[in-house]
């Protein structure tokens, strides 16, 4: 495998979640899904995410940006930015690029990496991470069989048949970042109606854990208490026409409390 020279990395964008976004999408029709998502911590907003995301029912292209705001940003003045696009194929996510940019105060970071056949064949990290002695270093096939933190959030229905929301969330999800690689298990809630601009309809929700995998450092408080974490939610709604489920809301216990990321605009419209 070549590779740029870059290490990786799992940027978590000061915001949390969902990022994602848009870039052309070589297809005969896409629908466009817009998305303002309301970010908030123990009940009060900290911040703001976009994205927008050309979907058919054999791509995607993504692109989202999120960023602190109002009172927030006195405390701490973060913002990031994410993209990434790539095929559907047979159910399945199979990404073609990912980047990721995100900054503070302190330093800006970003992050590209190229993808074929769910393996990496490069990625480039600037400025580059520095190593640590504690981490656990990534197996042989860690960079194989993966998605990118982006197509992650595209959850596949089959080609044909209703869309069933205990196939929406029974699955593992196996996640790369760069520098890190973790999986996402999703494991069926129930069902409930979420309202938001331009849209009124179902949601299914999912419990999420997160599984370090490599690339972390397994003594850090931060992925000790992720790894344990049993209050995180997620909350999938569906685009029936391009067969896909995309996030609406999510919820995570952190260790300075509740975190919400919340769509407050999802608009599907087609081109």
């Amino acid at each position: 495998m070549t590779r740029m020279k870059l290490r990786s990395t799992g940027i978590r964008l000061g915001l949390a979640v969902a990022a994602a976004a848009l870039a052309p999408v070589a297809a005969a029709r896409a629908d466009m899904l817009h998305a303002i998502y309301r970010v908030s911590l123990v009940g009060l907003p900290i911040g703001s995410a976009n994205l927008d995301a050309a979907l058919s029912p054999s791509s995607y292209a993504i692109r989202a940006d999120a960023k602190l705001t109002g009172l927030a940003r006195l405390f701490a003045n973060a913002r990031g930015a994410s993209t990434g696009a790539g095929a559907i194929v047979a159910g399945r996510v199979s990404p073609s690029t990912f980047a990721t940019t995100a900054a503070s105060s302190q330093m800006t970071r970003t992050i590209r990496m190229a993808l074929a056949g769910n393996a990496v064949t490069g990625v480039d990290i600037a400025p580059p991470f520095d190593d640590k002695p504690d981490r656990v270093p990534l197996g042989a096939h860690d960079e194989q069989n993966i998605v990118d933190p982006v197509g992650a959030v595209v959850i596949p229905a089959p080609a044909s048949g209703a869309m069933q929301p205990t196939e929406a969330c029974n699955r593992k999800i196996p996640i790369f970042d760069g520098y890190t690689r973790f999986d996402i298990d999703l494991t069926y809630v129930g069902e409930r109606s979420a309202k938001a601009k331009g849209y009124d309809g179902p949601v299914v929700v999912c419990a999420a854990r997160y599984v370090p995998i490599s690339g972390h450092s397994p003594d850090r408080p931060a992925t000790k208490f992720m790894a344990e974490n049993k209050d995180v939610e997620v909350w999938l709604a569906p685009i029936e026409a391009d067969r896909v489920w995309m996030p609406f809301r999510i919820s995570v216990r952190t260790m300075i409390g509740t975190t919400v990321v919340e769509a407050q605009e999802f608009r599907v419209k087609a081109e």
